[in-house]
């Protein structure tokens, strides 16, 4: 079978690495799935997730058009507890207002002028 990106398909398990696991697509294509596209978080060990022989449904991400490796994602496959940008432990909900805004910054600006005044006619003096 020709995989192209984007195909979701079913493989099994057939190795095992500190840094992904190898799966079977058919009997002569395999693919790697890297560790950080094994789930969405923290990964303290693969053998939590998958186990050889394991049947896993996966996305193919990328294919190699020189060696033909296949790289592949478990990841993709499923939606994030929380927003990509947001910071999950202080701000859970992306967006929240914070009081940094554009209006803070209109307060703020002639206070910031009259400081650089200040200081201009300070250093002409000194001269």
């Amino acid at each position: 079978m020709e995989y192209k990106i984007g195909n979701r398909v079913r493989g099994k398990v057939t190795g095992i690495q500190p840094y992904g696991v190898f799966v079977s697509l058919d009997d002569e294509t395999q693919g790697l799935v890297h560790i950080s596209e094994l789930k969405h978080g923290f990964i303290k060990e693969i053998e939590d997730i998958v186990k050889v022989d394991d049947e896993v449904e996966v996305i193919v991400m990328d294919i190699d058009e020189y060696s033909k490796k296949i790289s592949l994602s478990m990841r993709s496959l499923h939606k994030p507890n929380y927003h990509p940008f947001s910071n999950k432990k202080k701000n859970p909900r992306y967006g929240r207002r914070t009081g940094t805004e554009f209006e803070s910054i209109r307060k703020q600006m002639p206070n910031w002028i009259d400081e650089a005044l200040t200081e201009i006619e300070e250093k002409n003096f000194s001269n």
